[in-house]
């Protein structure tokens, strides 16, 4: 290890930006608003792994109606803390989409591009409607235009972990969403 290695875990932590009572309070909000939407409706949640696998189970238990789940990968970002720009599906869907109402489930959106490129590839699969919910939007972030239908937070222009969002595959499992600390000689920005 060295001199500037991080001891634990906890060292790259900052601040708690969202408690776990605070994201399940927005969780059962979301869940409720999209009950109301969907009334006399099926819906198929579409949950981006790995990170919106969190976010995608406690939703779907919020969501009073019919409701299937089922996931696809995408990767943009690999172990690192700034997005390649390349897209590509890692794991595809198992559900046909045709004549289905289709929610796109999303942990974070940071510049929009893979979301993007994610809603251009199911609508192309004739879904009957196909919208999209978010936890996290950084706030003036996106470099392109995505109607987002459920947003949970706005939040700054800052890395975040816990919650199912991670670095690196680490610190999914913490229940509150920290602002990460990046070392200045790490620093994207």
């Amino acid at each position: 290890m060295t001199r500037d290695a991080p001891r634990s875990t906890e060292d790259l932590l900052g601040p708690i930006m969202l408690s776990a009572e605070t994201i399940a309070s927005k969780v059962k909000e979301l869940g409720q608003q999209i009950t109301k939407d969907y009334q006399n409706h099926e819906l198929l949640l579409v949950a981006i792994l790995k990170g919106a696998s969190i976010f995608a189970s406690d939703l779907m238990r919020s969501i009073d109606l019919i409701t299937e789940i089922d996931f696809i990968a995408i990767s943009s970002y690999g172990s690192t803390t700034k997005t390649s720009g390349v897209v590509r599906i890692v794991k595809d869907l198992d559900s046909d989409l045709t004549d289905r109402d289709v929610l796109i489930v999303e942990d974070i959106v940071d510049s929009g591009l893979t979301l993007s490129y994610l809603k251009r590839n199911l609508l192309s699969r004739s879904p009957r409607s196909l919208e999209i919910c978010s936890l996290l939007v950084k706030e003036e972030k996106q470099r392109t235009k995505i109607n987002i239908r459920y947003i949970g937070f706005e939040i700054p222009d800052n890395f975040v972990v816990g919650y199912g969002l991670d670095i690196g595959q680490k610190y999914r499992n913490l229940p509150d969403i920290h602002k990460l600390i990046i070392p200045e000689r790490e620093n994207p920005h």
